[in-house]
């Protein structure tokens, strides 16, 4: 069996749920479950269902924060 694995390189988090998180491409991944989550159009507008409320794109752009860079000690 041949796997192919792919590796993204995340920016930035939602400041409410760290767990999703964007990539420097644009796409959200839930790194609880890594799955992508998929753009979603709601009422005239497009955006993310996250923690099962939906948040457009510019609500959202608001909650974003650069992930934190964490200490090694090596």
């Amino acid at each position: 069996m041949n796997y192919i694995s792919i590796t993204y390189a995340a920016k930035y988090q939602v400041s409410f749920a760290p767990h999703y998180k964007f990539t420097t491409c644009g796409k959200c991944f839930n790194t609880k479950t890594g799955r992508v989550i998929k753009k979603v159009y709601n009422n005239r507008c497009i955006g993310y269902i996250i923690v099962g409320k939906f948040y457009s794109l510019t609500k959202l752009r608001k909650l974003l924060e650069k992930i934190p860079k964490e200490y090694t000690p090596f």
